[in-house]
């Protein structure tokens, strides 16, 4: 099975740049305290990467 990451959207997207807005719609995050459960891949990981300011990783599986 493949490991996963849970992501947690803990800033808000109102007066950031379209690129950070866009970054947050593509991990599937649009609301605060929203949580996901994402592949853990190195595309994903370099999205967080460019938002570390907005998103946490909660938890580790696999």
């Amino acid at each position: 099975m493949a490991k996963t990451i849970v992501v947690k959207q803990i800033g808000s997207p109102i007066r950031r740049p379209e690129k950070q807005r866009a970054t947050l719609v593509g991990l599937g995050l649009n609301k605060m305290h929203r949580t996901r459960e994402l592949e853990d891949t190195p595309s994903i990981r370099g999205m967080i990467s460019k938002i570390p300011h907005l998103v946490e990783i909660v938890e580790e599986r696999g």
